[in-house]
């Protein structure tokens, strides 16, 4: 028997308890046909040596913005680490405007008013950019701020008429004049303009996003809402990740999440009502390329923000719970007939009550229609308490936290819940101990998207200014890395095909410079990435040792 390649001498991570570690895995045909003594006497059209080095399954991003990412890295980077001031901010889109002449849209994204000491306002925008419509993304997505010819060009003439809609809030001076500040359901007054982003653009973006994400050794992620109105580029993003699979311009494998205002009814489709996307699509229909994923939808805000639906006042803002971006009723509509019509449903929940209302709902629609296996997910899971947790294990839901946010977030979390209610934040530990089968993922481009600075906050739990954000909820190395692999294949019922690297599943995995499970946890953030492997092929190789093969 003859296979296309061996990689022999390495210390290879196999992420499955019954066979964790390897020194000699075999590939054919894409996939892993074996390990060590059973490759013997098996010839192979290449052998590569990889010196001993370290070898995981490749990373899975269980909820990253993956297109979006690609195109916001074409725009202006707002983010703290560019643009550490408000006045910063407003320079670098001064500069930005004089450097376009004309009167097309300034767009820039990624700024955090909790680190540069407010959000930018629309007079001032309005003198920097020559009154040319501008709309600046907060990093959370979940705001935005527009100056006064971005609300003109949106069909709002009269600014002391614009009224914010259900789910969403207009930021407004003392004098109640608004300030520019578009917070959930209201980006959409201006956002909409810039929708359908053009199949062009976000074919470039999927490419972009690619190049990246194979240097830091991701070769899966889950995409958390295409083709909505509030998530998305626009009714047709499907065809644009086809189109990119036929152009070799999307290298990794994605599973997509539809939004749901996405689907719609179906009517009769023979003895129930339909409701999902056209011709009956729902969960699970693709391949190990791109497949159709779970149903998207955003129960509530952003806790950096303060517009998740809490229990309790922020700690900060007092009189300030939040809000749910649907009337409870409708949104229980909604989910309900997801459920019905076979869908996986993720559902974001940040603050405890929105937790409440979607845990409510998963466990009405099961009761009244069991599923077996539906696994449904709480995107963000952010406050979750014991009690909750439990209801999370009773029901068989996936919560859906990001350990990256503890670094570039986790002191904003600090001011908006007080040392007593941040216990009660982006839990992991607690979530195994349960019994859980935990995913990773960063929520990128809102935060940095690395896997490796993602496990290295899973691990250490250490805010940007060095404050222990809970550390009884901290992982081991090895769960952690079991969650961005096997968790996170599980999180959308992928786990027979992707996670580990047992014979049968899929050929992905990722070279590290050093030891992810033996170095100090505090050094796992020094570890790089040398290679990326997708489908037995080697798609980044950082010394050009292994590509050729």
């Amino acid at each position: 028997m003859k296979i296309d390649m061996i990689l022999e001498n390495g210390r290879i991570y196999t992420a499955e308890p019954t066979k964790p570690v390897a020194h000699r895995i075999g590939i054919l045909h894409g996939k892993i046909v074996g390990h060590d003594a059973e490759l013997d006497g098996i010839e192979a059209d290449h052998v590569i040596d990889l010196g001993g080095a370290p070898v995981v399954p490749g990373f899975n991003d269980a909820h990253m913005h993956f297109s979006m990412m690609g195109i916001e890295m074409a725009r202006l980077d707002l983010s703290y680490e560019t643009t550490p001031t408000l006045e910063a901010l407003y320079e670098k889109v001064e500069t930005y405007a004089k450097e376009r002449p004309g009167d097309g849209w300034l767009l820039g994204q990624g700024y955090d008013q909790n680190k540069i000491g407010g959000h930018p306002e629309l007079h001032v925008l309005d003198q920097i950019t020559g009154g040319r419509p501008t709309y600046l993304m907060h990093n959370s997505h979940h705001m935005a701020v527009a100056n006064t010819n971005a609300f003109h060009r949106a069909g709002h003439p009269d600014l002391q008429r614009v009224e914010a809609p259900v789910g969403g809030e207009l930021g407004r001076y003392p004098d109640g004049t608004i300030n520019g500040l578009l917070q959930e359901q209201a980006m959409n007054l201006v956002g909409h303009l810039l929708k359908p982003v053009p199949q062009d653009s976000i074919i470039e973006g999927l490419a972009t996003a690619s190049r990246w994400a194979l240097r830091h050794g991701i070769t899966s992620a889950t995409e958390p809402g295409i083709s909505g109105d509030l998530i998305g580029n626009g009714p047709a993003d499907a065809r644009a990740f086809q189109t990119a699979i036929e152009q070799d311009a999307l290298k990794i494998r994605l599973t997509v999440m539809p939004y749901i205002t996405a689907l719609h009814s179906l009517g009769d489709i023979g003895g129930t009502d339909g409701w999902g996307l056209d011709l009956g699509i729902r969960s699970g229909f693709g391949n190990e390329r791109l497949r159709i994923g779970p149903v998207k939808v955003a129960s509530d805000g952003s806790l950096i923000g303060r517009t998740a639906a809490m229990c309790c006042d922020y700690h900060d803002v007092p009189g300030n719970k939040g809000f749910l971006q649907w009337d409870a009723g409708e949104l229980k509509e909604m989910l309900t007939d997801a459920h019905r019509n076979g869908w996986q449903i993720a559902a974001h929940a940040i603050g405890d009550h929105a937790l409440d209302v979607v845990l409510d709902i998963f466990d009405a629609a099961q009761q009244q229609m069991p599923r077996r296996d539906a696994r449904h997910r709480i995107e963000h899971a952010a406050v979750a308490s014991n009690m909750q947790i439990d209801r999370i294990v009773k029901g068989k839901y996936i919560p859906v936290p990001q350990g990256r946010f503890i670094s570039a977030l986790g002191d904003g979390f600090l001011t908006a819940l007080g040392d007593e209610r941040v216990e009660l934040a982006y839990r992991m530990r607690s979530f195994l101990d349960a019994g859980i089968v935990l995913p990773g993922s960063t929520d990128a481009p809102v935060v940095p998207g690395e896997a490796l600075l993602s496990i290295h906050d899973m691990v250490n739990r250490t805010t940007a200014a060095g404050t222990a954000m809970n550390p009884a909820e901290s992982l081991t190395a090895a769960q952690a890395l079991r969650a961005y692999t096997y968790g996170s294949a599980y999180a959308v019922h992928e786990e027979n095909t992707k996670g580990t690297l047992l014979a049968g599943k899929l050929a992905d995995l990722v070279v590290l410079s050093d030891d992810l499970l033996q170095v100090s946890p505090d050094q796992i953030k020094n570890i790089e990435v040398r290679a990326t492997m997708v489908g037995g092929k080697f798609e980044y190789d950082a010394e050009g040792t292994w590509a050729a093969a």
